[in-house]
């Protein structure tokens, strides 16, 4: 990995843009060319005219779910569920209440149960024995530091909407409602992710209409998102996706027509690059992946990427500079930096383009 930096403190987004004085659309947009190498300064709003007709955006539908419950010392952040356990078996990340932030707890063991608001009682299970994919595709499994199976006494979904808070990390300052958590794009008729795809969040009724209007296409998938690992950088574990018939078929379409096919967000990229069989062609399909994508296995589906600034270490970056390529990559977050644009999900945007 090439990309390494350091982000100071003053480049967080510590609140949505709305506190800001600024509008969802209103974030700043870095737009960078693979054939080129040019990297240009723009706002979100100025989207419609960066892209072409036929060409495809392809987003997230996933919900976001108010997927943390603090008790006295420790928060609980419920991540997804585990495949097979129903709708109370899921992984859980305990982190320790630090005054406004929280840090990752380590202590617990299995059997231990945990009372909880409400009168329900989370019990741990085991710790996570995740996947970690080798050379070839073939993966070995870890027990990790940081997840625990758990069993809630009551179904998850319905007790989190009645009881849980949207995460927070340290950078954001104070807590803020669930509906700044959703994007215009997120429906509710599937669980729901435990961190926002943040990627499409700048998104409006308004600007949607207009890259309509100019023949720019849209097509849905869904993935949830699991917990991130703000402090040990881990790549993503097993989640839960859908890349239905119509997307597949529009993504095949796109591509054949010499259109881009322009992910919003990672987890859109994610989706896809699982779906692609072994002739290179996006096919439907839905489970759980653990598709990780890296400089040397590339993408095929994709061909380019709106996405946030992601941080030093990132996993995330690994999949960017498949996307854009270390130089391009390189200067882009250069610029970003020169620039003083804001980094997390309340932040700044990044449209990496090929051409």
């Amino acid at each position: 990995m090439t990309v390494d930096f350091t982000l100071p403190p003053s480049l967080e987004a510590h609140e949505p843009p709305e506190a800001r004085d600024r509008t969802r659309d209103g974030v700043r947009l870095l737009v960078s060319r693979r054939a080129t190498g040019e990297v240009a300064h723009h706002e979100f709003r100025d989207l419609p005219t960066l892209l072409d007709p036929g060409d495809l955006l392809v987003v997230n539908t996933s919900s976001t779910l108010p997927a943390a419950v603090r008790l006295d010392r420790i928060s609980v952040h419920f991540s997804t569920p585990v495949p097979g356990g129903g709708d109370r078996l899921w992984l859980v990340e305990l982190r320790r209440l630090t005054g406004k932030s929280s840090s990752p707890y380590t202590g617990g063991c299995p059997g231990e149960w945990i009372p909880m608001p409400g009168g329900a009682t989370l019990t741990l299970v085991g710790r996570h024995k995740g996947g970690s994919e080798g050379h070839g595709g073939s993966s070995s499994h870890r027990e990790s530091d940081r997840l625990w199976e758990a069993r809630l006494s009551t179904d998850v979904v319905p007790y989190l909407r009645r009881h849980g808070t949207p995460i927070r990390y340290g950078y954001v300052r104070r807590d803020w409602p669930a509906a700044a958590y959703q994007t215009v794009f997120a429906h509710d008729r599937t669980t729901g992710s435990a961190e926002m795809p943040s990627a499409a969040r700048p998104f409006t009724p308004e600007l949607v209409t207009r890259l309509v209007s100019r023949g720019v296409l849209i097509a849905p998938i869904t993935l949830h998102t699991g917990v991130a690992s703000p402090e040990a950088h881990e790549p993503p574990y097993a989640e839960r996706y859908e890349v239905p018939e119509p997307t597949a078929a529009l993504v095949e379409h796109v591509r054949a027509r010499g259109n881009r096919v322009i992910a919003v967000g990672t987890t859109a990229v994610r989706a896809l690059e699982t779906s692609v069989d072994a002739s290179g062609h996006v096919r439907a399909s839905a489970g759980w992946t653990e598709h990780i994508v890296t400089p040397e296995r590339g993408v095929q589906a994709v061909g380019g990427l709106l996405t946030g600034l992601h941080e030093p270490r990132s996993s995330h970056l690994m999949m960017l500079t498949a996307i854009a390529g270390p130089d391009l990559l390189a200067s882009t977050y250069e610029a970003a930096l020169a620039e003083r644009y804001l980094w997390h999900e309340f932040g700044d945007v990044n449209l990496l383009l090929p051409d």
